[in-house]
């Protein structure tokens, strides 16, 4: 009889993951509103991040939770953001509807799926998305040159017929001889429209970021020199390397995104943005 044969050894199996800092839990309270301590369940909390109008609160003992990781390996921290002074306030507020396709191709930014060691993939990724959001200002604009300067001022004013159902265009209209009828003065005028709502995106954009965007954190220890702004992970291709005399910069902890003392603060890179998206 033939001797067993012998059974193949094992794969080895995969290493577990490192514990990479403490975890965070975020409770968002609904459109009703709640207060931090209602929230959190403690009548102590201190505000870790935000200001008057919205802002992230922990329990006081949870405040520099980051600094104790070993009381926090079997349960997360919990921050509580009330957002409730977003809803109040006058009727301009309305306008900010304009910026919503632009607000979910920053989410579409945010949410990209982790993809360690695959550089090149993450920023063809960040490329497409800028050139999305960069597409939809180009179509925003491009919308309004197609009402106000072809469909009104070159079409509508140019014909007799559709001007004089109109008679807030009369004074366009190119058969009353008037000084605004030439076709160069009309499309001039005409041209306010897109530049007005350029003007307006810029304005609701600027007032966003001066109100939330630069809020320094409470907490500015442990900021990085070179990302003030936490966007970079640990394992981003795009995240500062070596100093310049080639010496490697020490090892910084990981931190969970939200944990990150700059998350909240996009002066820089909002600044930028809004710059591309109105030139």
């Amino acid at each position: 009889m033939a001797p067993a044969a012998t059974p193949p050894p094992p794969p080895p199996s995969a290493p577990s993951p490192q514990h990479t800092g403490t975890a965070l839990e975020l409770l968002v309270h609904g459109v009703g509103g709640a207060t931090p301590q209602e929230m959190l369940g403690d009548p102590r909390t201190v505000r870790v991040t935000g200001d008057e109008t919205a802002a992230v609160y922990r329990r006081t003992e949870d405040a520099h939770g980051e600094k104790h990781p070993e009381r926090y390996r079997d349960e997360p921290v919990a921050e509580a953001y009330c957002w409730s002074g977003l809803t109040s306030g006058n009727g301009s507020r309305a306008l900010w509807l304009l910026l919503l396709p632009f607000m979910v191709v920053n989410l579409a930014h945010w949410m990209r799926p982790t993809a360690t060691g695959r550089t090149r993939a993450v920023r063809l990724y960040g490329v497409l998305v800028r050139l999305v959001a960069l597409s939809l200002t180009v179509l925003l604009t491009a919308a309004a040159c197609e009402v106000a300067l072809d469909l009104l001022a070159w079409q509508c004013a140019g014909t007799e017929s559709c001007a004089e159902r109109r008679s807030w265009l009369g004074f366009l209209s190119a058969h009353q001889g008037g000084w605004w009828s030439q076709p160069g003065r009309r499309l001039a005028l005409a041209a306010v429209v897109p530049a007005a709502l350029v003007g307006l995106l810029w304005y609701l954009s600027n007032r966003t970021w001066s109100a939330y965007e630069s809020q320094r954190p409470l907490d500015e220890e442990g900021i990085d020199a070179d990302d003030p702004e936490g966007a970079y992970g640990a394992h981003d291709p795009d995240a500062p390397g070596p100093d310049t005399d080639g010496t490697p910069r020490p090892p910084v902890p990981v931190r969970p995104a939200l944990g990150r003392p700059g998350f909240w603060y996009g002066r820089r890179i909002v600044a930028r943005l809004r710059a591309a998206h109105t030139a």
